[in-house]
């Protein structure tokens, strides 16, 4: 029976094995995903060396000049929708000592030093499941190993940050199609239950009826509905089953994402089945905490749901990952 976990805001977890329903995505027999099979796909279909051995970018390099080019095409109406979720405070110093509010995860200090000029210092805790941000490579390791085998103890550290695999490695930018997953309306509802799992079957379902597949280079979001959901009902997410894995090396997916944080199953003995091998074995950055609303009301709307997508993180030395507005164009 599925149990509240203390991970992350009270993710849904699963003592018990977890099965997917519809079958696989090779369309063989569903395979019962333990903990033990994802430790066991973290090899098998491990992306290290695949781009070289000193590769930084993983999956990233599918995203070609050609698929770029593929991509712009699509940016035919010249609509723009953002794909981030707005903060809706950033609070300020409540003391002239500076101290902070409590779970401030943004904090600006606003300064107006002269008449006419206007000048602010911000800091933010981005990680986690309220403001939308990619992760670098270096934000996961699994048994002391990064993406292509680089050492964790070696490549991070409290004063340099990440010296490899970080989000300075995006230079380039993230310029591909978008492809969006709309299961609500699979299912015909406004937004799915916390703790929801979407599974290949609900995936290939969708294909079908939106008439779109999804392949090599894409940068592929899953909407849940969270934001439409009553406040007090945003945490825990429905996120991905991690038999999604699979579909992600199968299709050869360069970004993934959601509006939530992922992983809606978490194991006792693997507390992030989608996170870490997207980030460790398979070298895909994660977009977490995504507001996808609107880019599905306009994809509905045009009946559309691949685009143009657009997305530059802070190239910032070292970093496990950066806040950002990723866009999408029609």
């Amino acid at each position: 029976m599925p149990r509240r976990n203390a991970l992350a805001g009270g993710l849904i977890g699963f003592v018990l094995v977890a099965t997917f329903p519809g079958g696989a995505a090779n369309g063989q027999q569903p395979e019962e995903v333990t903990a033990a099979v994802v430790e066991r796909w973290m090899d098998e279909l491990s992306n290290w060396g695949r781009w070289g051995e000193d590769d930084e970018l993983g999956a990233l390099n599918l995203i070609t000049p050609a698929k770029r080019q593929e991509a712009l095409a699509l940016a035919t109406e010249g609509l723009v929708v953002s794909l981030a979720r707005q903060p809706q405070v950033l609070p300020t110093s409540a003391t002239a000592a500076g101290e902070r509010p409590a779970n401030a995860f943004w904090h600006r200090d606003f300064l107006i030093p002269q008449n006419g000029i206007a000048i602010e210092n911000i800091s933010i805790f981005y990680h986690g499941e309220v403001h939308t941000h990619l992760d670098a490579l270096c934000h996961f390791g699994y048994k002391g190993q990064l993406y292509n085998g680089v050492s964790f103890a070696d490549a991070v550290n409290a004063e340099t940050g990440c010296k490899q695999m970080g989000i300075h490695n995006l230079q380039e930018a993230i310029v591909s199609r978008g492809v969006l997953l709309d299961i609500p309306r699979l299912r015909g509802v406004p937004y799915l239950e916390p703790g929801t799992a979407v599974t290949p079957a609900d995936i290939l379902a969708w294909e079908e009826q939106a008439g779109v597949r999804v392949g090599p280079g894409d940068v592929v979001l899953l909407h849940t509905g969270r934001w439409l959901r009553p406040p007090d009902q945003q945490v825990p997410t429905a996120g991905w089953h991690p038999a999604v894995v699979p579909w992600f090396k199968e299709r050869d997916i360069a970004v993934m994402g959601s509006d939530g944080t992922q992983d809606a199953v978490v194991f006792d003995d693997f507390r992030f089945p989608v996170h870490v091998p997207a980030l460790v074995a398979l070298g895909v950055h994660v977009i977490d905490a995504a507001d996808l609303t609107a880019v599905a009301e306009m994809a509905a709307k045009l009946n559309r749901w691949e685009f143009l997508f657009v997305a530059a993180p802070i190239r910032i030395p070292g970093n496990t990952g950066s806040p950002f507005n990723p866009v999408a164009i029609f």
